[in-house]
């Protein structure tokens, strides 16, 4: 007879982990540091928005980190003691790539594909001396996908999904996974301006932006809820995903099915 006790619920699954979730102040980045929290972990809010990032962290009982990402320089020295490290904070600018400022592409960069590897590089070693860690890098649809005028955050989010798949590989002996969650369009600030943004550059309604361009390849005919992505992410913090490592799991309703 099966032991039912070995499925039994744990409520708080991530109880004595440190968790610092990056862009945490607001968005996607937001519900995960309440996910996490609801889960156990004592939770790090990273994030430029030092008054949001407090008001969140006061919320949950967590703590604060302001930071410019961007400014990759700060943080080539960085070391850092947490389990669990969630590369979320990320930006969009959309041109067609012959307007494309290049500091904007660099910025990009900065943030979402250099700052990344450094935060990586700067938990790695207090993770390999527990013989645990878990790297959650905020991809998207657009890390196995490209769609026009995104160079830079496709590019950036293809990168992503790389250094996701080598730290899986030299982490693993040493007990850390590293997995990427692969979002379509999630209803968030970041993309509501990215609904402005397509209605302005295909001179269409914002309405028509959901129906003609953003939600065309979905097989599901709406936008995720950041909570979704949330829940998602915090599983893969768990004991239950130890087994899980190098992947990219999709959240996209079908989108890249195609």
């Amino acid at each position: 007879m099966s032991n039912l006790e070995d499925y039994a619920v744990n409520t708080k699954p991530l109880a004595g982990k440190h968790a610092i979730i990056t862009g945490g102040a607001s968005g996607i980045g937001a519900e995960m540091v309440k996910a996490f929290a609801a889960r156990g972990a004592d939770v790090t809010v990273a994030d430029m928005n030092a008054d949001a990032a407090q008001a969140l962290a006061d919320e949950v009982g967590g703590k604060v980190w302001v930071a410019d990402l961007s400014d990759t320089k700060s943080l080539e020295n960085l070391s850092l003691d947490a389990d669990i490290l969630v590369n979320n904070a990320g930006v969009q600018r959309m041109n067609p790539i012959q307007d494309y400022v290049p500091e904007d592409w660099r910025f990009i960069h900065r943030l979402m594909l250099e700052s990344p590897f450094l935060l990586i590089r700067a938990v790695l070693p207090k993770m390999y001396e527990r013989n645990f860690g878990r790297i959650i890098n905020l991809s998207s649809a657009h890390g196995l996908i490209a769609s026009p005028f995104k160079s830079a955050y496709v590019s950036a989010k293809h990168g992503l999904e790389g250094l996701s798949k080598v730290t899986a590989l030299e982490g693993g002996p040493h007990g850390v996974t590293s997995n990427c969650i692969n979002p379509g369009f999630v209803r968030t600030a970041l993309v509501e301006k990215q609904i402005a943004d397509q209605a302005k550059m295909n001179n269409i309604s914002e309405e028509e932006v959901l129906e003609k361009i953003m939600l065309t390849e979905s097989a599901i005919k709406r936008l995720a809820d950041p909570k979704e992505v949330a829940s998602l992410a915090a599983w893969l913090a768990s004991d239950d995903a130890s087994m899980v490592t190098g992947a990219s799991y999709t959240m996209d309703g079908g989108w890249t099915a195609r």
